[in-house]
């Protein structure tokens, strides 16, 4: 299987938070000059082994550079603008209230953990076992989803809002 055989899910995102995440990557980019330099200026320490600085370095760049190659995927295939339609159907964009078996319930907003820092919500992803399973559910229907843990859970889907931000 190539690389181009996998589908990527597109994520929901607001415009605010793809305008913060362009800016993110955009100052990322724009660091690897500075992070560069500084690898540089610990190599020139001496030996590599006992240098803490040059793999403290090293690490940082590493998680710079995962941080960037995450940041252009998501931004590459996401979608950008108003949240879905108010049909009341589970879709990513949306808030969601679940009710749990035991009575419990839980209102989450279904999307990118990128918007998280825009809301007070939970989010929880379109791919994660919950997420998929209620995608295309509606008020009323009851969904029963295998857990990370192995655990059967159901769900009632109690109401679906477009995220407002």
């Amino acid at each position: 299987m190539s690389t181009t055989d996998h589908q990527t899910t597109a994520a929901w995102l607001t415009q605010e938070a793809h305008d913060r995440l362009t800016a993110e990557l955009d100052g990322l980019i724009g660091g690897r000059t500075a992070i560069a330099a500084e690898i540089n200026a610990r190599r020139e320490e001496g030996d590599l082994k006992e240098n803490g600085g040059y793999h403290a370095a090293k690490e940082e760049q590493g998680k710079q550079e995962a941080r960037i190659r995450q940041l252009q995927d998501l931004l590459r295939n996401a979608h950008v603008g108003d949240a879905p339609a108010d049909n009341g159907v589970v879709e990513p964009g949306m808030v969601v209230t679940i009710q749990y078996d035991d009575e419990d319930s839980e209102r989450f907003l279904l999307g990118s953990r990128e918007i998280g820092a825009t809301t007070d919500l939970t989010v929880y992803s379109p791919d994660s076992a919950m997420g998929t399973a209620i995608a295309g559910h509606a008020p009323g229907d009851s969904v029963t989803y295998t857990a990370p843990s192995g655990a059967s859970i159901t769900v009632t889907i109690v109401e679906a809002t477009p995220f407002t931000g």
